[in-house]
């Protein structure tokens, strides 16, 4: 799967593409990004890519004429065209069920504002898909398009050492959450991980972990932690 990202701070990029999960799926050519500066497609002498805005008001807003030209430019690169995406606070909110609707996609090109935003015939004439991921406001687009990108990942066949993992986790089965999950030691500072762990019943397992699932999705759950010798919890 390809990503573009288009930003004015490309070198933002250099750390999060080289670890971890996405390093491993990019060498693995399972991944495919590259990163474009809005900066060089200005017909500014100084590479400036935003103004100030009509009508007055604080701040600066970018340019539609070095974005137009940015995003044509960068579909061309492939035979794909790529489904345009602009991340901004107003666009639909990014969930599981819409992180699986990306992840058949091919191509993702993905327009991260700054300042004010875009100038709205940027928004009207490219016709993007719009994506929030939450209602707040970040400084830019980079951060939320990292965000799209490490969830549709774990999507792409290959990427996670176990398929199994993204099946399983939070969102990803009826919007429910994930059951609890323990490792060693058996006991924490008083805190027992669930007898039902060490049964090797994996069916009675499974409906606890389904059951806890259900709880937990419900906001209602109860940390299974009693210590066994004193009754208490800590």
């Amino acid at each position: 799967m390809r990503f573009d990202v288009l930003t004015l701070f490309p070198d933002l990029f250099s750390g999060y593409l080289t670890q971890s999960i996405l390093k491993i799926a990019i060498d693995r050519k399972l991944v495919d990004i590259h990163t474009w500066n809005f900066r060089d497609w200005s017909k500014s002498k100084h590479h400036s890519v935003d103004d100030r805005p009509y009508g007055g008001g604080p701040g600066m807003v970018l340019m539609c004429d070095p974005i137009f030209a940015a995003v044509e430019e960068v579909q061309a690169k492939a035979e794909i065209p790529g489904k345009l995406i602009m991340l901004t606070p107003g666009g639909r909110r990014l969930n599981q069920r819409l992180v699986e609707e990306l992840a058949r996609e091919p191509r993702l090109i993905l327009l991260c504002g700054r300042y004010e935003g875009f100038d709205d015939r940027i928004r009207q004439g490219l016709q993007p898909m719009e994506i929030s991921i939450g209602d707040f406001v970040c400084n830019g687009g980079e951060v939320p398009s990292m965000v799209l990108i490490d969830t549709v990942i774990r999507l792409i066949p290959g990427v996670l050492g176990d398929e199994q993992s993204a099946v399983d986790e939070s969102h990803s089965v009826d919007g429910r959450l994930e059951y609890p999950q323990y490792t060693r030691p058996r006991n924490f500072r008083g805190m027992n991980v669930p007898e039902v762990l060490f049964s090797g019943n994996h069916a009675e397992i499974a409906r606890w972990r389904e059951e806890q699932s259900r709880l937990r999705s419900r906001g209602s759950i109860e940390p299974n932690l009693k210590d066994e010798e004193t009754g208490n919890y800590p």
